[in-house]
């Protein structure tokens, strides 16, 4: 039997409201989602490795506005984008991370770069942006990463002088891949805008390694979306690797066992997307619903918002 190899990737989990979901803006959800999913999959039916799958899904949601990414990101206090991101290897642990940076076209290419040419796993802030123009890091313009709804978000909890997850609609705003390629290699990815109007150097879970991104080829590859907080209190993603580590749980029973238990009784709302190192795929989530895909060669082909 040929190698199972598979992705999923999620573009944030929260109150994604039927009546908010016109069918034109559904369909446009839907298509960034594809994208991204035909981007990773395509290098892992060629032979490609997972790392590369889930930089170009991330990428590729990054690159779409509608996704607080990238070109899509939030507006901090100050009226700047502040991004994160972060990517794991699960072939010996490698990885990398990076948080608070400015102007970054994709915060993941970075990312990898961190991993691949730096001894640290995390930089932050200008020390990273220093080190992303030294690795010729694409750098784009505030007006790039302006968008009007998210601006409209951001004048409306400045007026109301609170933080927003993401907007009034309360979506967690994070994307995320994770894969298994052909020679059983796992890798995850995240990257997010954190939340609007977000103050003093707030960092969310998903550039975290064990909180909202971990890999790790003996067991899975997770990617988080969710109130970062409460993410990051319960390490959710390496949470799961141990389950399935030294509990010997099943994928499906670990992801259950954290979203719709550990992560309810202190009021952690969001979801996540995990790979198990046989290629099977969870995506589990107990908000109302989450931006999610997945396919593998074993015929799994879904685009999915709500439950």
């Amino acid at each position: 039997m040929p190698p199972n190899f598979s992705l999923a990737i999620h573009g944030g989990a929260g109150t994604i409201l039927h009546s908010d979901m016109t069918p034109g803006l559904q369909l446009q959800y839907e298509t960034g989602l594809r994208q991204a999913l035909d981007a990773g999959y395509q290098i892992l039916e060629n032979g490609g490795s997972s790392l590369d799958a889930v930089e170009a899904s991330v990428m590729s949601l990054e690159d779409c506005p509608l996704f607080n990414a990238g070109k899509g990101a939030v507006f901090n206090n100050i009226g700047r984008h502040e991004m994160d991101a972060a990517i794991m290897f699960g072939k010996g642990s490698e990885a990398g991370a990076v948080c608070g940076v400015s102007n970054v076209k994709n915060p993941v290419r970075l990312a990898r770069a961190i991993m691949q040419h730096h001894e640290n796993v995390m930089l932050c802030g200008q020390g990273a942006e220093q080190f992303a123009k030294q690795h010729n890091i694409p750098f784009e313009d505030d007006q790039y990463f302006y968008t009007e709804e998210r601006y409209k978000q951001w004048q409306q909890a400045q007026r109301e002088d609170k933080v927003m997850l993401d907007h009034s609609g309360k979506k967690f705003g994070t994307v995320g891949a994770v894969a298994l390629d052909k020679d059983g290699n796992l890798s995850a990815a995240t990257s997010t805008g954190g939340l609007t109007n977000k103050k003093f150097g707030r960092i969310g879970d998903s550039p975290i390694i064990g909180a909202g991104t971990y890999a790790n080829n003996n067991t899975c590859a997770v990617s988080c979306t969710g109130v970062g907080e409460l993410f990051i209190r319960c390490v959710v993603a390496y949470d799961i690797c141990c389950l399935i580590e030294y509990k010997g749980l099943s994928l499906k029973e670990a992801c259950d066992i954290v979203v719709h238990d550990k992560l309810v009784k202190i009021g952690g709302e969001g979801g996540l997307i995990a790979i198990d190192k046989n290629g099977n795929i969870e995506m589990p989530f107990n908000s109302e619903g989450m931006y999610r895909a997945c396919r593998s060669n074993a015929g799994i082909n879904e685009i999915k918002i709500y439950p």
